[in-house]
Order: C-alpha cells, then sequence, then structure tokens
C-alpha cells in the first residue's frame, strides 16, 4: 500500500535557510576519495546543516558538479530531524537507511521507517512504512507500506492526534494501541553507537560548503 500525504492535512513546513547552510560532518574516522569527491565517515557520524541533524553509523556523502551534496546513512536506526519553520516543532525520522539528496530537498527513510510531528519533544503525529519519502520543500511525503518488489500484507500505519478545544494539537504521545514504535530509538535521542566503538579525541568537524568545491582531504587515521 503507498499513501501520499499533503502537508496540509499534516502541516510540516520545513525550515528554508537550510539550504544555504554548510554541510559539517562529525565522525571517529573519515576517507576522503578527492578523484570522486566522496568523503566516508564511520562511527558516531553526526551531519548538521542549519537545523538538519542526521546520525548514523555508517555515512557516505558525495558532492556534485555544482556542489550539492547526497548523503547515504546506515544506522540500527540511522536517524533525520529538521526544525519547522517559525514554530517550535520539528520533523524526525527513523530507519535502517536514510538518502539525503541537497539539490532536491529530499530525504528517503527506507527499512523499518518512521516519520513523526514533535512539539516541544511530545508526539503530535507518526506514520510508519516500509519507505518514506520527505520532500521538505514542497511540504510533502509519501508511504510506501512494503519495498519495491516485496511480498506480504505490509501496510502503512498512521497517527493523527486530535486537537484542542483551541486548535492547538493535544499532547497526547503519539503511539495508539497495537502502534508500537519503529524503532528502539527515544523520540529526540540518538542511536547508540556499535558496542567496540572506541572514541575519538575531539576534533574540528568536516566542513562541506554549498556550491564550493571540497579542500584538501584530512589525513585518515
Amino acid at each position: 500500500m503507498l499513501a501520499a500525504l499533503c502537508m496540509t492535512v499534516v502541516p510540516a513546513r520545513a525550515e528554508k535557510a537550510d539550504r544555504d547552510k554548510p554541510v559539517q560532518v562529525e565522525s571517529d574516522r573519515m576517507e576522503y576519495d578527492d578523484a570522486k569527491r566522496i568523503s566516508t565517515f564511520i562511527g558516531r557520524v553526526v551531519l548538521t546543516k542549519g537545523t538538519i541533524v542526521i546520525r548514523a553509523d555508517r555515512m557516505v556523502v558525495r558532492e556534485d558538479a555544482e556542489g550539492f551534496q547526497y548523503g547515504r546513512a546506515e544506522g540500527k536506526p540511522a536517524s533525520f530531524r529538521q526544525k519547522r519553520e517559525a514554530l517550535d516543532e520539528h520533523i524526525e525520522g527513523f530507519g535502517l537507511e536514510i538518502d539525503y539528496d541537497g539539490k532536491a530537498e529530499t530525504v528517503v527513510l527506507t527499512s523499518n521507517a518512521s516519520l513523526r510531528r514533535l512539539e516541544r519533544e511530545r508526539v503530535l503525529d507518526e506514520v510508519h512504512g516500509a519507505r518514506i519519502t520527505y520532500q521538505s520543500a514542497a511540504e510533502f511525503y509519501t508511504v510506501e507500506g512494503r519495498a519495491p518488489g516485496a511480498t506480504g500484507n505490509d501496510r502503512v500505519r498512521m497517527v493523527i492526534q486530535p486537537r484542542r478545544a483551541s486548535g492547538t494539537d493535544s499532547p497526547a504521545g503519539a503511539a495508539s494501541p497495537g502502534t508500537a514504535p519503529a524503532t528502539g530509538a527515544a523520540p529526540g535521542k540518538p542511536a547508540k553507537p556499535a558496542s567496540g566503538t572506541a572514541p575519538s579525541p575531539a576534533s574540528p568537524p568536516a566542513v562541506l560548503r554549498p556550491a564550493e568545491s571540497l579542500g584538501a582531504p584530512p589525513a585518515t587515521r
């Protein structure tokens, strides 16, 4: 089952200023291929771009000739978070894989995926599926109940909390009876790093500037 949801039903206006912010990445280890303009980050990876935050165990970031960045994050689970413009709300998503497209301003959450809207860390609405494509610029997302080519009767699940009399969202939690969170990570909390990963000394994050070439690669440890 595939569901397409416009943000007029579940409003989620993303922070517009994020598109002009540089990408910064922190990790325990980094590998850089200058010829292919590909950076690989391993261990407690945190990518930030304005209010966008992606956390993962491993992430590959590629930059095209125009300077746009594309990233694939993997984790157990990996997480995505972005602030809504002019509101004290965030959009938060989880999946075993997250693909970020800086040019199209889309995020694709795959495998046990979930997307939720938060107000001061309270879950207002949430949706679960095998694959969720979130288009922040268009304020629109689609949800697939099962992965392409997969068989079975998996379906999309969505919970929309009722409104208060004043018209604001209810503070109730998102999960309804029989609807368990799609991940083991608590809302707003990063996934724990894999066991055996030793912390590394603090160092300045890698910074990828929009529409600019990457500088010389840092030394690989």
